[in-house]
């Protein structure tokens, strides 16, 4: 198989598992109801699809161009507002703007459908005017990227990083400003704009809401662009930037057009992705807006593998719905009293004991252990688990005394010290998921020596 037949059939499969996944996110949201168990699962899987497409655009500036920001939050908060801004409908001006005059009285959705001659909030407005909504927000978000890229970007590493960090903290606190009330509505939040729940149109007398496909759908496509940004000779010369800046200096590559190119893309859709974040929590405020937020995006990129896109992405999924739905049990002491069956928290315990020591062993191993002797300390967080699992089983006692709220984000930390600990370089490095499936090619063996040292 040649290299295009190659390029087709990667194509291929890619095209294939996107319609697969949007299929699956529309079944999701016929299927699954608000009262359901799995609802959660529609609610990680929508903000999932927000953080990875952030985390991606921050690991295109920080793992793919070696630029240290921690400004994402500020872009993003400029990308809600400016969706939000432009999205609430003339009729709801009033009740939201209640403390000011608003400076803005038309929305996108209500202009493309004046020009067709519809409904103020017909779908084929709601459509395009989201999007244009959208697009807006990036544009916004990537002009100021360029306003303070001009000075901040020709600094280094670690002041690079407090520099878009003290950004993001000033352009909240500006947002939040009484004098700029009649555009952002100053400290109060913005509501009534287009949602992800207004996504939900008659089709054939049928309701079919699109909640979960859209920001799915448009998180995956910027994700495309991103990448093939990446294999084109911008990407290159990205790369070039971030092995050694001098050298790719020597070589042609102009450093800080190429700096601000992928500062301003970076910020586009994170943007893009704060107008999708907008649609998801219903209402914004720019205190939601935290440092803490930056600190997340930062965090998955760092697990998913500087330099990885997948690995954002498998990230994204992996960090909300750790912190959001799997180990939230963990903030009620008496969830396995009520719930009448403490073998399940004895199961726990006991498959993390075996799979902390499995590691510690593996790890200790590949650090060049050999004997049994040398590796005795990996089994004592193990032993530590595992006797207060018998000293619970031997007691009977239904309800764990060290669960209370907050110990969800305790293990959960352990867990990505853990993660940290054995895989340095994230879960993927700076591999994609289908170099995971290619066979590695064989060392060749070293050539034999004669007694007296010679080659034979």
């Amino acid at each position: 198989m040649d290299m295009k037949q190659k390029k087709l059939l990667k194509l291929l499969i890619t095209a294939v598992c996107l319609i697969a996944l949007y299929a699956l996110c529309i079944i999701m949201d016929q299927t699954i109801t608000a009262t359901s168990r799995l609802y959660m699962l529609i609610t990680v899987v929508r903000k999932s699809a927000v953080y990875a497409l952030v985390a991606v655009s921050m690991n295109l500036l920080n793992g793919f161009t070696g630029l240290f920001s921690l400004g994402q939050a500020g872009f993003m908060l400029i990308g809600a507002y400016t969706y939000a801004i432009f999205s609430i409908p003339s009729e709801s001006i009033a009740s939201v703007y209640q403390y000011y005059d608003a400076a803005i009285h038309f929305s996108f959705q209500e202009a493309i459908n004046g020009i067709f001659g519809l409904e103020a909030m017909a779908a084929p407005g709601l459509i395009i005017g989201a999007l244009l909504a959208m697009i807006l927000a990036g544009l916004v978000a990537a002009f100021f990227a360029w306003l303070i890229g001009l000075p901040v970007l020709r600094l280094k590493s670690d002041y690079l990083a407090i520099a878009t960090l003290g950004f993001a903290e000033i352009i909240k606190a500006i947002f939040q400003w009484q004098k700029f009330g009649p555009i952002t509505n100053g400290s109060n939040v913005l509501r009534g704009y287009t949602r992800l729940s207004d996504f939900t149109f008659n089709i054939g007398g049928t309701q079919v809401s699109f909640a979960t496909f859209v920001p799915v759908f448009i998180a995956s496509l910027c994700i495309l662009v991103i990448v093939l940004l990446i294999n084109s000779s911008y990407g290159r010369a990205f790369k070039a930037i971030r092995e050694d800046e001098i050298a790719a200096e020597a070589m042609g590559v102009r450093l800080f057009k190429h700096k601000q190119m992928a500062f301003c893309i970076s910020c586009f859709f994170a943007g893009v992705g704060g107008a999708l974040l907008a649609m998801f929590m219903n209402t914004i405020q720019a205190a939601q807006f935290k440092s803490s937020m930056t600190y997340e995006i930062l965090l998955i990129v760092v697990l998913g593998g500087l330099g990885s896109v997948t690995g954002s992405c498998i990230a994204s999924f992996l960090f909300i719905a750790c912190s959001e739905w799997w180990l939230r049990f963990l903030d009620v002491a008496t969830v396995f009293k009520s719930a009448g069956d403490p073998w399940t928290f004895i199961i726990v315990l006991a498959a993390a004991a075996v799979a902390l020591t499995a590691l510690l062993v593996w790890r200790r191993r590949r650090s060049g252990a050999k004997k049994l002797s040398e590796m005795w300390a990996v089994f004592v967080p193990g032993a530590i688990v595992l006797a207060y699992d018998i000293y619970y089983a031997i007691a009977g006692g239904m309800e764990v005394p060290f669960l209370r709220a907050g110990f969800r984000m305790v293990v959960f930390s352990v867990i990505i010290m853990v993660v940290v600990l054995f895989f340095r370089k994230g879960l993927m490095g700076q591999k994609e998921l289908p170099d995971l499936f290619k066979k590695r090619k064989k060392a060749p063996a070293a050539p034999a020596q004669a007694e007296g040292g010679a080659a034979k």
